[in-house]
This record gives structure tokens, C-alpha cells and sequence, in this order.
């Protein structure tokens, strides 16, 4: 960066959490450089620190928390924002040195915070910015943030708390940040939101307009008009509502990748309505059912809650049953964890802690076989996969349609020299293990 682009002073980040705060992030740090700051990556050679937390389970709050006192004692000037920042009395209370507290996704007031430690030394200039803004992700792929906050009150959760009700990005303003990412060199977009198969229902499916032609705030639109820009397009975060088969098809025509990330967590009648979420286990089956024979490639992923209170062992087994009826390609699980506000904390019969972690590794056990012998599936087949880049050990990562960044397994290319990150290619699948595949580039002749 030039001296004059660092003269507004240089400002070190924190960044925490899940996706959708990490494209927070992206848009804080973005204004920052618009607006002349430079970006240190020490505590040292910073002027001010900026914490982006998150609160969403008690272990998020302490990791936080000690994010923010690690930043106090190596920088000493901190301004905190994000979901914890939603409970200001509570980083006071930790930390009482810190310069501010903002909530989450509020990037004016965090940029006023900035301004008001740390003032600017001149107006915006676009042109120190990169086309597709600043990016903590790799330069071949991005988070693309359709919404912010959530309509549910999911008795576990308190995010609505922290992030407020749906709130649906206009579609314009949407697909102009998917063709300027795609503009910069992104070859996939990763599309989140507290709850992506909603969007525009606040809006009531309202309509706006991309390059001249009027298109609804729904998300098979968005996901048909993404698909058109010539990249890979991956849904994150899909609630299970009956709309969301309009996406299958999609995906069975190429025009989406493949993939479903739906989070179900749980399959016992009793335990979902406990938990207050909008599906039923059984009409999740059928539905999983039809997806496949829509489109046979579909990867499906999920998250599960064990232990949530009153599940006996019982519910629990309904639970086994519906992982080994489902065959999930990719999952997750945690055993339940009181989260402090939430509604299930005033639930009766707790879940003792040793029980749930019995239960936790039964589940994945019986996961762990069934993601290995789908992926045994795949050996001898050819996929089109991403590169990522080079391992410690020499060999080249890149992933399938079914891998999605971070969260799930990757593709290892045996013979991937002379690949960038970026590329695209196709690789004969050789093996597979627990969670990753194994393979070898086709060279022609």
C-alpha cells in the first residue's frame, strides 16, 4: 500500500465467528482502506485494534472475551463490535478499557468509533480498494451475504437477539457484489445468511431490477441469475421449506453446484418441536428422497444438536435411525451447550454432560461409517474440482462440488504440480478415507 493510502493511520483486526461475520469483516476493512487506513496485521504496528466477536454459545463469549483482553494488553486502544457487542455491559464489565463497543453488522458505527479514535486523513478514495472489496477468503472464493438476522426463534438460539429479524439485501445491490467479486478473479461464491431459503420473504418477494430486467427478491431467482455469471454457486444455511425444491432442479441442470447445506438437528418429532424449528423429521426424509431422484449427485450436508434437554434415550435413538435413513453425505454435531438468554435453558431434565458426550460419539461413529462409504462411492469416477493449493506434505488440495471450504472434506490431487489456486480441473478418483478422497489428475494424450 502507498504512503498516502496508510495516512489515515493503520488499523489491526480481529475477526471471529462464523461466515457471516467474517464478511463483516470483509465490508469493515473494506471502508477502511476506501477511506486511506492502512491494515496492519501485528498488534504492534497498529494504531487502533478492531475485535469482531462472537456470542453465539458460551464458548464463543470467552473466546472473545480473550481475544479482546489479548488486544487491550498487546495494543492497549480496542474498539469491539459484533454479536457479543450486542451486550456492551457484558465487554465492559470483562474489559473496561476498550475505546468502544459496537453491536453487529454495524459498520457505520464502527467506522464513526474509528474516526472518532483514529480521524481520516482525507474523503474515500474507490480506487485504493480492490474491485471485489477486501477479502480475508483466498483470492478464488467468496462469502456472499443475502441477508442479515433471522424470523425463528429457535429455543437454543439467540441470534435474533444479537442480529434482529430478516432483513434481505435489495437483489441489485446483490448481484452487483457477485459480478464485481467474479470480476476480481472469484471462481466461486458462497452464499449465506442466518436463513438463505428466505430471502425476500420480508420484502414480500419484492421486485428490483439487474441489467434491465426486473427480477424478484426470492432465492431461486437469485440462485438461477448467480448461476449465470459462469461460476460455481454454493447455498449455505437452507431451512427445509417446501420452496426450496424449485432449487433442486437447478442444480440437476449444472447451473448450481450440487449441494445442500440444510440444517435439520434433530430427528424426533418431540425433540424438533422443543427445539421450536420448522420442519418435521419425516416429511425431511420424503423431501431428502425426492431430492435425490431429481438429482442423484446432490451432496447434502447438516448439523444435528445431541443432548438437548429431555431427550431421552429413546428420541435419541430416533435420532440414530433417521442418520442411518438419511445417509447424509457431510455432518456436523455438537452435544448441547446452554446458551445464556436462550428459551431451552428453562426446559426440565438437563442432559447429564456424560451422557451427552456418550451420545455425541455414538453419533458420529455411526456418521463417520455411513460419510465413509458414500465417499468409497466415488472412487473411479472422475470429478471437476477447485484447486485450493499446495499441503505441508507437497500434495495439492482442491475440492468437488461437495466440498464446500473449511466445513467439509477435500479433494488430494497426487499429481497436481504446475496447479494454481483457482484452477479447475478434472481429477479420476483413486481412494477415499473417512472425509477426504484421493486422486489423479487426467492428462491428455
Amino acid at each position: 500500500m502507498s504512503a498516502r493510502a496508510e495516512s489515515g493511520g493503520r488499523v489491526g483486526f480481529v475477526s471471529l465467528g462464523c461466515p457471516k461475520a467474517l464478511v463483516d469483516s470483509e465490508r469493515i476493512l473494506t471502508q477502511l482502506r476506501a477511506e486511506g487506513y492502512g491494515i496492519s496485521a501485528s498488534y504492534h504496528d497498529a494504531d487502533l485494534v478492531v475485535v469482531n466477536t462472537c456470542g453465539f454459545i458460551d464458548a464463543a463469549v470467552e473466546e472473545s472475551l480473550d481475544a479482546i483482553g489479548e488486544a487491550l494488553a498487546e495494543n492497549g486502544r480496542v474498539i469491539v463490535t459484533g454479536c457479543l457487542g450486542a451486550e456492551a455491559d457484558k465487554v465492559r464489565q470483562a474489559h473496561p478499557g476498550v475505546l468502544a463497543v459496537t453491536g453487529p453488522h454495524a459498520y457505520e458505527a464502527v467506522m464513526a468509533q474509528v474516526h472518532r479514535h483514529l480521524p481520516p486523513a482525507h474523503a474515500p478514495f474507490e480506487r485504493l480498494v480492490p474491485a471485489g472489496g477486501v477479502k480475508l477468503t483466498p483470492r478464488h472464493y467468496a462469502y456472499l451475504k443475502i441477508s442479515e438476522g433471522c424470523n425463528h426463534r429457535c429455543s437454543f438460539c439467540i441470534i435474533p437477539r444479537f442480529r434482529g429479524d430478516l432483513v434481505s439485501r435489495p437483489v441489485a445491490e446483490v448481484m452487483q457484489e457477485a459480478e464485481n467479486l467474479v470480476a476480481a478473479g472469484v471462481k466461486e461464491l458462497l452464499v449465506i445468511s442466518q436463513d438463505t431459503s428466505a430471502y425476500g420473504v420480508d420484502v414480500k418477494y419484492r421486485t428490483g431490477f439487474w441489467n434491465g430486467r426486473p427480477m424478484r427478491t426470492h432465492v431461486r431467482e437469485l440462485a438461477e441469475a448467480l448461476g449465470s455469471l459462469g461460476v460455481w454457486v454454493r447455498l449455505h444455511y437452507v431451512y427445509p421449506y417446501p420452496h426450496v425444491d424449485d432449487l433442486v432442479p437447478l442444480m440437476a441442470e449444472g447451473r448450481i453446484l450440487p449441494y445442500l447445506d440444510v440444517p435439520l438437528q434433530h430427528g424426533s418429532p418431540r425433540v424438533l418441536k422443543a427445539m421450536r424449528r420448522p420442519a418435521a423429521a419425516e416429511k425431511a426424509l420424503d423431501r431428502i428422497q425426492r431430492w435425490r431422484e431429481i438429482c442423484p449427485d446432490i451432496t447434502l450436508r447438516s448439523t444435528f444438536i445431541v443432548g438437548f434437554p429431555g431427550e431421552t434415550e429413546a428420541e435419541f435413538e430416533e435420532l440414530l435411525a433417521f442418520l442411518e435413513a438419511a445417509q447424509l453425505d457431510r455432518v456436523g454435531c455438537f452435544a448441547y451447550s446452554p446458551v445464556e438468554g436462550a428459551a431451552a435453558n428453562a426446559l426440565p431434565d438437563p442432559v447429564p454432560e456424560p451422557v451427552k458426550a456418550e451420545r455425541l460419539e455414538r453419533f458420529m461413529e455411526l456418521q463417520s461409517r455411513i460419510s465413509a462409504d458414500r465417499l468409497q462411492d466415488k472412487v473411479g469416477r472422475t470429478l471437476t474440482v477447485l484447486v485450493d493449493g499446495p499441503d505441508d506434505d507437497g500434495a495439492v488440495i482442491a475440492r468437488s462440488a461437495a466440498d464446500a471450504p473449511e466445513v467439509d472434506g477435500v479433494v488430494v490431487i497426487e499429481n497436481g504440480d504446475g496447479l494454481e489456486a483457482g484452477d479447475l480441473v478434472e481429477v479420476e478418483i483413486t481412494g477415499a478415507s473417512e472425509h477426504d478422497v484421493f486422486g489423479r489428475m487426467k492428462v491428455e494424450g
